[in-house]
């Protein structure tokens, strides 16, 4: 789902209000966008990505994951970096906040792979995820000095209800104790996806503050007004929440391109 070579962005646009309440090209008076970036360690740094000083720019650092450092088992909360940190260490993040002062920094959970299989959601109970999910996490993000967190898990060993127990009380802790300022989910058309996800936001929908919606993990012939169809489903499916329309700059992923019609759907 989420193959990265340079990166995937995510842009909020006004298609439906209230759902999507801004707009990359000015239409409303909070501009947002979003950016995954680390995953495929091929050298690509903050400074490589043009920044429009006019627009709040979230880069999310794809991946932290609760698996051991060489992938090969999961740790029930103990997250560690798989993201390209000699050109996404904690001096670059600082430099690039230092520089451009519209930029922010999250980190992302999950992901599709780690090691040479799935990263999967496996907690052994509720309560030891979250505990040692909030303790390593927290270490993370102030060693980065990061902003926020965006849960993109893909797959998973445990029920909707754990799932939602898990990241609701993470991400409400999280920013209680003011550790993060902003949370986002990732999920994408599938059924099992979309069961966890809509779990969380039916319990813990009020503390999300957007949705990343992998519109990208559509088919590549999707059209302008099928496109404009699966915004609205996704709308409803996530209602009240501020969904973000995305592309991906990976010609062989999916979805609306820019080529195709992308901003004019916007």
């Amino acid at each position: 789902m989420l193959l990265i070579t340079l990166f995937h962005v995510l842009i909020l646009v006004s298609l439906r209000p209230p759902s999507s309440a801004a707009a990359l090209l000015a239409r409303q008076s909070s501009d947002l966008f979003r950016a995954y970036i680390g995953a495929e360690f091929n050298g690509v740094k903050f400074s490589d990505v043009p920044i429009n000083p006019g627009v709040e720019f979230h880069f999310i650092l794809s991946f932290a994951i609760d698996y051991t450092a060489d992938g090969s088992y999961s740790t029930d909360g103990h997250f560690n970096v798989f993201w390209d940190t000699d050109n996404l260490s904690p001096a670059q993040v600082a430099a690039i906040k230092h520089s451009k002062k519209n930029v922010r920094v999250a980190l992302s959970l999950g992901g599709d792979v780690v090691g040479n299989g799935n990263a999967y959601f496996k907690p052994y109970s509720i309560e030891s995820w979250f505990s040692n999910a909030v303790k390593s996490l927290t270490q993370i993000i102030r060693e980065y000095n990061l902003d926020g967190i965006d849960i993109n898990y893909e797959h998973f060993s445990a029920d909707p209800d754990t799932f939602a127990e898990c990241i609701g009380r993470l991400v409400t802790t999280l920013k209680n104790q003011k550790v993060i300022s902003f949370a986002s989910i990732a999920p994408f058309d599938d059924d099992q996806v979309q069961m966890h996800y809509r779990a969380l936001w039916n319990k813990y929908g009020n503390i999300i503050d957007y949705v990343n919606f992998q519109f990208y993990a559509y088919d590549s012939s999707t059209t302008v007004s099928q496109f404009l169809s699966y915004f609205e489903k996704q709308s409803s499916n996530y209602p009240g929440g501020k969904l973000l329309a995305s592309f991906s700059t990976d010609s062989s992923s999916g979805g609306l391109s820019p080529a195709k019609g992308f901003f004019s759907a916007s």
